[in-house]
């Protein structure tokens, strides 16, 4: 047996098909416990009552780590000549330590030596990107594109292939730091990637740690420690935990010019008076913060002189206005204006001056003309008001584009500059209204086989001809509204993706219309995992035999009437993955809604209850 903290090599240790990967998990409660007071307890005596709640939240912080549960239970077990249950006041001190400052004594350092292993076996770029997570507050859900922009900007990513982009060679840098369990991946989309990761409260009191050794980063929660850093010579500065005295009275930032980056979370910001004094910053991140306090939107002009400035967070800081004088930053790389309401809703003229932009969030705000000119763009969010300019981009890689083509010309333009983009790999399109009910055709456009992600809202009366599993191997998820659906034709296309994860087939009609008979054959979609179809109503059989093997999630439309009669047969028990079912009935004329609902239920909750994984199920009533 090979034991290995490394998916790879376990991976690579396998000599024949028939050898298995047993990957670890955390340990539940109760077997957390039992390790954790076998140790304390030697003879089998139980927890002391008040104890209890003490002992169950350090469990708490270990997550189910035996190495993390078995060097804490060292910490508070009695040694051998002193068989005494230690007070609880000792517990209540450890309990403190954990995840900021691990209780001093032998125990806590062999429990930081043997985590510090990991991060020694690391290349230095990784040593550098997972030091860069010491400056996230204990416990936080830090999201992957938000961490590797900000690795980007403080030009931790470098180099790769040339056909590599910084922030896909930044990606594998992030994998590869959950592939040695560094990092806890969370929240997994429809491509199977992480959205997220959070780091474990023992790691993480590592690399503050090492972070406070190196002059890495300095973590300022308005604690007294946290106060003394006029004289610092930390690089970073992350403010935390909401202080209510201003932060201004915690830093002198013309004492500290060397400071690179500063990331405040949720915290008082009348730091921003002070922020232009960091003449060499290149990481600015406000996220959360509010910026419009009351209606007052806090003055931006002291991050106008910030020239060496890379990242630049505004996202959900309620920021009303961008300022002309954004065009001046003509290092940044990352402008994030995401999730800010009804704020801004214009992006001035000046921001084309960007040359070096990589990363544009501007949520539905209106882009300038000349957006063509910002020719390094990989992601781009917003409206644009000259499709034709779209097509100048072609490194995009990442686009959400909010569009409503007023006429046949614009929407060509749009279909053109779109055939141009040819490393797209996520493009969402919406409210493209006009061009699905013209004559407008999307079958002249093939995308590239890069992509992976397809959200395309109100653009095409018909799924489009270049919907073909052969052309998008790689494609795992689809969103389409189409004005008219044909199952038994687009179903059997749509059923052949190879990687196709998530489908979601909707028909924009006006009215719930019956569709022509279909059965989602045997063999068709065989990764998918969540199915949406609605807007059609399906008649009278769906689902055969060895069709969706991995189906978890399923949300359709149907006739209450032809459930409540047993015309309608899912064939839910042929879907042997399935977790949750969501049905919208629709009522016929004539029929009884309140009794059709009720019978057409206890038929859909009973196929419920006889399938194996016992699925959840949730009804509602006609959806007109």
């Amino acid at each position: 047996m090979t034991t290995t903290r490394i998916g790879s090599i376990s991976k690579v240790c396998c000599s024949s098909g028939d050898d298995i990967i047993y990957q670890m998990k955390p340990l539940p409660d109760d077997e957390s416990e039992r390790l954790f007071y076998k140790r304390i307890f030697p003879q089998g005596s139980k927890c002391p009552d008040e104890l209890g709640e003490v002992s169950r939240k350090i469990l708490k912080k270990c997550g189910g780590v035996p190495l993390a549960i078995i060097t804490i239970a060292s910490i508070l077990a009695s040694n051998g000549q002193d068989q005494h249950i230690k007070p609880k006041y000792h517990w209540d001190n450890i309990l403190g330590s954990i995840g900021r400052g691990l209780a001093e004594g032998d125990s806590a350092k062999d429990m930081q030596r043997i985590l510090s292993f990991s991060y020694y076996d690391l290349p230095s770029h990784l040593k550098t990107c997972l030091l860069y997570l010491s400056i996230f507050p204990e416990d936080f859900e830090i999201r992957r594109d938000w961490l590797i922009w900000m690795w980007i900007a403080e030009g931790f990513v470098q180099g790769g292939e040339q056909e590599t982009g910084l922030f896909e060679l930044g990606e594998s840098y992030f994998n590869e730091l959950a592939n040695r369990n560094l990092i806890q991946p969370v929240h997994f989309d429809a491509t199977g990637k992480a959205q997220a990761c959070r780091v474990h409260d023992m790691v993480l009191d590592l690399l503050c740690s090492l972070s406070s050794e190196q002059n890495f980063a300095t973590i300022l929660d308005g604690t007294q420690q946290s106060k003394s850093i006029s004289h610092s010579k930390s690089r970073r500065l992350s403010f935390q935990n909401s202080m209510s005295e201003p932060t201004t009275n915690l830093v002198n930032a013309t004492s500290m010019p060397q400071v690179r980056s500063v990331v405040l979370f949720r915290t008082n910001i009348d730091l921003i008076r002070t922020i232009s004094c960091f003449q060499v910053l290149r990481v600015l991140d406000l996220e959360g913060c509010d910026l419009g306090r009351n209606g007052h939107d806090v003055d931006l002009r002291y991050i106008d002189n910030l020239l060496h400035l890379r990242y630049l967070g505004l996202r959900s800081t309620f920021v009303r206005e961008l300022r002309v004088e954004v065009g001046n930053l003509q290092f940044l790389e990352t402008l994030d204006l995401a999730k800010n309401g009804s704020g801004i809703r214009v992006i001035p003229p000046s921001a084309v001056r960007l040359k070096r932009l990589i990363f544009l969030d501007a949520q539905d705000a209106v882009l300038p003309v000349g957006i063509g000119n910002l020719t390094s763009l990989e992601e781009l969010t917003g409206k644009l008001v000259d499709v034709k300019e779209l097509g100048q981009l072609v490194k995009l890689r990442v686009l959400y584009l909010y569009w409503n083509g007023k006429n046949e010309s614009m929407c060509n333009s749009l279909v053109v500059s779109l055939g141009k983009l040819q490393k797209m790999q996520r493009l969402t399109i919406f409210g493209c209204v006009w061009c699905a009910r013209s004559d407008v055709s999307w079958d002249g456009w093939v995308p590239t086989p890069q992509l992976r992600y397809l959200w395309f809202s109100g653009c095409t009366t018909k799924l489009p001809r270049w919907v073909n599993s052969s052309l998008f191997p790689l494609l795992s998820f689809i969103n389409i509204d189409v004005e008219r659906v044909q199952p038994k034709v687009d179903i059997q296309i749509l059923g052949m993706f190879p990687a196709l994860r998530v489908l979601q087939l909707w028909a924009n009609t006006s009215w719930y219309t019956r569709v022509e008979m279909f059965v989602v054959s045997a063999n068709a979609f065989p990764c998918l995992r969540e199915c949406i179809f609605s807007g059609f109503l399906t008649v009278p059989s769906m689902f055969s035999r060895g069709a969706m093997p991995q189906l978890e999630i399923l949300w359709f439309d149907a006739p209450a009437s032809d459930i409540a009669s047993g015309e309608l047969d899912v064939g839910m028990g042929h879907l042997p993955s399935l977790r949750k079912v969501k049905v919208y009935f629709w009522r016929e004329e004539g029929s009884s809604s309140d009794k059709c609902k009720e019978e057409a239920d206890v038929v859909l909750r009973h196929a419920a209850d006889i399938h194996p994984n016992r699925p959840t199920l949730e009804t509602y009533p006609y959806r007109l």
